[in-house]
């Protein structure tokens, strides 16, 4: 962990290097992503048996390629009570939020007569990916899923990870919560290719949206334009600005929250109280120990934890920016004013009494959200990730004869002929 105080001279030095550490994978991950996209293009569902074989230790023949919808039922009507009814509560709030995210077309006529306007539909299949390596992640399947359906998407695939054909039953009943149309136990990169070309069991989708490791996140970008993706998504990340008046217990256990998701993950702490920097950096060594992801945990924090004491925490705010976060928690009593401040995050959280973790699970807005300064640009999943809009416009003769001779002039000034023919013969014969 790293203590940096906006008041020491060689603090704008130091600041550019925590903007700028990079915590993506190397060019080995896209080496080898190439490869085995290649693979899966060329041999199918070939070439993701031996992959499965090789990496999740199971045969697909033996264990089954696919899970069927009764597996899922019996795995939600399985669990525990309060299990059951936790996933029905989040997959509620998820759905509710979402639903507010559809978008409305337009129809409309200008002054001119010229009908002019926009349809949204949904794409007619989309992928899923769902991690299950390290983890399994019931939440990432009700946040993909969720709002796919929202949308209007009609074939629904979801692909995870299953080592030794295993899949964790919390996983199976959400994706019966969700209305998960296909689950297929493959995962990695070969799981995106197969999503992407299409493979004779598994057929390709429009889309594929979904958090996975470096490999996964790779094969993305790569087969960007094969495919429609959400996002690039790297290590996660955590903000927190907070004010002195807070329990350093509850903003050391914020902070944790991120570390325990991998070892390359960054945890930031801006405040502008030195002393309760100090109680804050104990609190997380007193609680790293009490974790039982506390290896993951320590060495994230070891290596991308840090404290910034500012001078104030509208200063801050600017600093905050430059680091695009992921997530980012607003501690004090009244946050709306440096709420008002921000200009790039994936999500914000805001008060004391609202961490990171409740927006993972059950409070509605997706948790799927833009890493690696990426929030610059880039917003969280939603419901237009599923969607796309057609453009449309009717003229008739009085309105082509408004905008015709314009169109003609702009052509011919482009060395486009024939747009320009297409637009003269109907203004000559309409007189």
């Amino acid at each position: 962990m790293i203590r940096l105080s906006a008041a020491t001279p060689d603090f704008p030095a130091a600041f550019d290097a925590l903007v700028a550490a990079r915590r993506e994978p190397d060019a080995d991950v896209a080496r080898d992503v190439a490869a085995i996209l290649a693979r899966v293009k060329a041999e199918g569902d070939e070439a993701l048996h031996a992959l499965t074989l090789a990496f999740d230790r199971h045969d697909l023949d033996a264990t089954g390629w696919r899970v069927e919808p009764g597996e899922w039922e019996a795995a939600y009507h399985a669990l525990a009570p309060n299990l059951r009814d936790a996933l029905d509560l989040a997959a509620a709030r998820i759905r509710a939020y979402h639903e507010r995210q559809r978008p409305e077309g337009s129809d409309s006529v200008d002054p001119l007569g010229v009908r002019l306007g926009a349809r949204w539909r949904a794409v007619d299949a989309a992928g899923v990916y769902v991690p299950g390596g390290r983890a399994a992640y019931p939440s990432s399947v009700l946040m993909n899923a969720i709002p796919a359906k929202v949308a209007g998407v009609e074939r629904l695939v979801m692909v995870t990870p299953t080592p030794k054909g295993e899949v964790a039953p919390l996983v199976l009943a959400a994706a019966h919560v969700a209305g998960v149309d296909e689950l297929w136990r493959v995962g990695g990169a070969q799981a995106i290719a197969a999503l992407a070309y299409g493979t004779a069991r598994i057929r390709p989708v429009d889309v594929v949206t979904g958090p996975g490791n470096a490999w996964v996140a790779e094969a993305k970008r790569q087969l960007y334009g094969v495919v429609g993706i959400d996002m690039v998504a790297g290590p996660s990340e955590i903000v927190v600005v907070a004010d002195g008046a807070n329990d350093p217990d509850w903003i050391a256990a914020d902070l944790l929250s991120q570390a325990e998701h991998d070892v390359v993950t960054q945890s930031v702490l801006f405040t502008d109280d030195a002393a309760f920097a100090d109680r804050v950096a104990v609190a997380v060594e007193r609680l790293l120990p009490t974790l039982a992801t506390a290896a993951t945990a320590r060495a994230a924090w070891d290596a991308n934890g840090a404290i910034v004491v500012v001078r104030s925490l509208a200063e801050a705010m600017s600093l905050v920016d430059r680091l695009a976060p992921e997530h980012l928690e607003i501690a004090t009593d009244d946050p709306e004013d440096l709420f008002d401040m921000v200009r790039h995050a994936g999500s914000v959280f805001l008060g004391r009494h609202t961490p990171e973790a409740i927006g993972d699970y059950v409070a509605g807005p997706n948790h799927v959200l833009p890493t690696g300064r990426r929030a610059r640009f880039a917003s969280g999943l939603s419901v237009l990730d599923f969607m796309k809009r057609s453009s449309f416009l009717q003229l008739d003769a009085t309105s082509l004869g408004a905008l015709g001779p314009a169109t003609v002039a702009l052509a011919e000034a482009e060395g486009l002929p024939a747009h320009a023919l297409s637009v003269a013969v109907r203004l000559r014969a309409s007189g």
